[in-house]
């Protein structure tokens, strides 16, 4: 049984985490798998915006403990070598250049809330349960810490990642974990939606330097980001979509992306 499971259907490429039987927990092969499922998801042309989905009643439950404790009695570098996979992983996916949409239909815990959340729009359901309780096994959200903090801020960072606590629904919502909340109904439907708006309504060249902005501005002090911001602007302005775009708007021509 194939462990991700890759299609593309009218420009969404749509990537499947296939381990039911484990709750989708993390193994390297999961990790690698999902790399690969990744990497061609970036170099798709058929695929404009991407959909990380889960078969099962989780999503992901984060990391293999299984694995995680043979990997104890593994030399430094083996172990080093398995983290950088999974930070690999985690940048591959916040950084692609297409947008990347997480449907959590269940439970996303430790290492897959961070994964969820390294995607750039989440849609849950609200019995989905999300949280970081790496602390609760003497372990630590070592890579996630670094793209939570990033995304909600260091004191709500600091809830989850210190406490373990579990949160869900609006809560989840209101913390930024979560964009939309759907029922289990429809929340397939909603995530189709909102990619089809996506692939129709915006340009790709646009979102994809969006995203790279949005990564890069943040290490910048506030000069350096405005003069960087500049030059993208600059670097915009003459793009084949922004000519495009610019002149069916003053035409008033429907854009067709």
């Amino acid at each position: 049984m194939e462990l991700v499971l890759y299609e593309t259907k009218e420009r969404v490429g749509y990537i499947t985490l296939n381990r039911p039987e484990k709750r989708n927990a993390l193994s390297p092969e999961l990790v690698a798998a999902l790399l690969d499922a990744f990497t061609r998801a970036e170099n798709d042309n058929e695929a404009k915006v991407i959909v990380l989905r889960a078969n099962g009643e989780a999503f992901c439950a984060g990391a293999d403990l299984a694995y995680l404790q043979s990997m104890q009695h593994f030399s430094r570098e083996d172990n080093l070598a398995d983290s950088n996979q999974l930070k690999s992983l985690f940048l591959k996916i916040y950084q692609l250049n297409k947008v990347v949409i997480a449907q959590v239909h269940g439970h996303a815990l430790a290492g897959g809330c961070g994964l969820a959340n390294v995607c750039d729009v989440v849609f849950a359901v609200p019995e989905a349960r999300f949280g970081y309780t790496e602390v609760k096994i003497g372990f630590v959200p070592a890579m996630v810490l670094v793209f939570l903090i990033r995304k909600i801020g260091e004191q709500r960072a600091r809830h989850l990642l210190l406490s373990g606590d579990l949160v869900q629904d609006k809560e989840a919502l209101t913390m930024g974990l979560v964009n939309f909340i759907s029922t289990k109904a429809e929340l397939a439907e909603a995530v189709e939606s909102f990619a089809q708006k996506l692939v129709t309504g915006n340009s790709a060249n646009s979102m994809a330097l969006t995203k790279r902005m949005i990564d890069e501005v943040q290490s910048m002090p506030l000069a350096q980001a405005l003069d960087y911001a500049a030059a993208k602007n600059v670097e915009a302005r003459s793009s084949d979509d922004c000519k495009k775009g610019i002149g069916a708007f003053l035409s008033k021509e429907k854009i067709v992306w």
